[in-house]
């Protein structure tokens, strides 16, 4: 199934690392709205008056949490988020969340229920860019985002492929994205001598609309929160998920203040440590793919190269990448194959150059330099990856971006995965008939194609650690992805059949 849509013939491969997975705390300060008050009362005295409030954890590497939000323990040590069953006497049991539990009866019943009304949970990218699909559709979204505002991620920076640019302009966002960063159009490598060894175009150069954009995680997130907010889409900061009710009349999800909201179908989008994940498949965790990523920033600096070129060194110890913005700052990243960071341990410190710069030493290149020259703290994340094969969906509920698939950072392909995550799915409850086929035609979508960069992206990261056998570094120009390009396009109808096979 992988090899429906190789990355390595259709899509460009960056091996840059230039993303960072995130979550985020989960959840609103909605009420509950058009049930009967006793009911109201115990949403408002259940959720938050006892049980785990950790469901969740800053975005990425940024802020501490408020004072009044609990910090969640770091992932593997925090206690599960609360399931709580529903009040009242339903017509028959809801449908608890606990990875076990899956019928016929519930397809039958959701294949009859108008899901005009969605939670997504997580106001990142995936989410984000998933509302602005399903409004689109005509669907009521509501987005709930845990951090209190939009800055996301404000050490670290990506690349928008190609394909994820496409994703970008069949939800008619584009233009908020372009606002932002700056365009890529062509690639180095650099061996450890500083030998140029090629240097090509990058992405689909030829339209401008489609080429490579090198930006700051958070600006992306703000320009999509602000697209999303000129459309009228409700977002919910500073709330945490704490559990959800998956019942026969639609699903609810609850909240650290003990508020609740109600809709017809919930969109998991809440990143690599999802709270709904964990409800979903509690035993299913990501893994470390056997590098850290840094990240830092660089004013004007010798051997920098010009805008709209992205420089990748293969060094004896590390792959370094940089490039640089119009007004002369270099964005870089180097990637170092050793042991995952300690549980808990801090991502932004300063003494991270220090040890970096060692590494980057014993080559004769541009990168320690850049290094050297770096302004403020280096930012550091491991490399984690979902395992394939996990459930994404149950009953109402749907794992979407990193919360389903999270890969290593080498491909540079989360972002963009991500936004075609977002137009599948909106595709998908628009065109076929009920949740239970949109969700099952999704997934025949978008697994092989995902899965595949999973493979790839901990493929390239692993394969760090045998310096004999370093594969792939740098992008390829990529012819468009026809397959992909129908997939997309958002006035052609999703077909509940997988895609043929590339």
């Amino acid at each position: 199934m992988a090899g429906k849509y190789p990355l390595s013939r259709k899509e460009p491969v960056i091996q840059g690392g230039a993303c960072v997975h995130s979550v985020s705390w989960c959840d609103s300060r909605e009420r509950l709205a058009g049930q009967p008050e006793a009911r109201r009362a115990r949403a408002a005295h259940g959720p938050g008056s006892g049980g785990s409030p950790s469901a969740g954890t800053v975005r990425g590497h940024r802020h501490a949490p408020p004072a009044s939000v609990t910090s969640p323990a770091p992932l593997g040590t925090r206690p599960d988020p609360v399931l709580i069953p529903a009040t009242g006497p339903p017509s028959r049991p809801p449908l608890p969340l606990d990875g076990h539990h899956h019928c016929r009866r519930e397809e039958r019943h959701l294949s009859r229920t108008d899901p005009t009304r969605v939670l997504v949970i997580g106001g990142g990218i995936a989410g984000t860019a998933a509302a602005l699909g399903l409004h689109k559709a005509g669907h009521e979204v509501t987005v709930y985002e845990a951090h209190p505002d939009t800055a996301e991620d404000i050490g670290a920076f990506l690349t928008l492929a190609s394909n994820g640019m496409r994703a970008l302009a069949q939800l008619d966002a584009a233009d908020a994205v372009t606002a932002v960063g700056f365009p890529l159009t062509s690639q180095r490598l650099l061996d450890s001598d500083g030998t140029e060894l090629t240097h090509a175009p990058l992405g689909e150069v030829a339209e401008p609309g489609l080429q490579y954009r090198c930006l700051r995680r958070g600006e992306l997130n703000a320009a999509l929160q602000e697209e999303a907010a000129r459309r009228g889409i409700r977002l919910r900061h500073g709330a945490r998920l704490v559990a959800v009710t998956d019942g026969p009349h639609g699903v609810t999800a609850r909240f650290a203040d003990g508020t609740s909201a109600h809709g017809g179908l919930l969109v998991g989008a809440d990143g690599l440590n999802s709270t709904v994940r964990r409800l979903l498949t509690p035993a299913v965790r990501p893994v470390y793919a056997g590098q850290r990523i840094c990240y830092g920033y660089t004013g004007p600096a010798a051997g920098a190269d010009g805008t709209g070129v992205i420089t990748f060194v293969r060094g004896s110890e590390t792959t370094f990448g940089h490039a640089v913005s119009p007004a002369g700052q270099t964005y870089w990243f180097a990637r170092v194959s050793t042991d995952p960071l300690p549980v808990g341990g801090s991502a932004h410190r300063a003494p991270w150059r220090e040890e970096l710069l060692p590494l980057l030493r014993k080559d004769a290149t541009p990168a320690a330099d850049i290094v050297a020259a770096s302004q403020g703290t280096v930012m550091v994340t491991n490399a984690t990856e979902m395992p394939l094969g996990a459930v994404w969906h149950r009953g109402r509920v749907l794992l979407i971006g990193d919360a389903a698939h999270a890969a290593s950072p080498a491909t540079g392909q989360g972002a963009s995965m991500a936004l075609e995550d977002a137009v599948v799915l909106a595709k998908a409850l628009r065109d076929l008939p009920g949740a239970p086929a949109a969700f099952a035609a999704y997934e025949r979508h978008r697994r092989p194609r995902v899965e595949h960069n999973i493979t790839v992206s901990g493929g390239i990261s692993r394969g760090g650690r045998n310096p004999s056998r370093p594969g792939p570094v740098v992008a390829r120009p990529a012819e468009p992805d026809e397959a992909l390009v129908r997939q997309l396009a958002w006035d052609s109808r999703l077909s509940a059949a997988a895609p043929e096979e590339a």
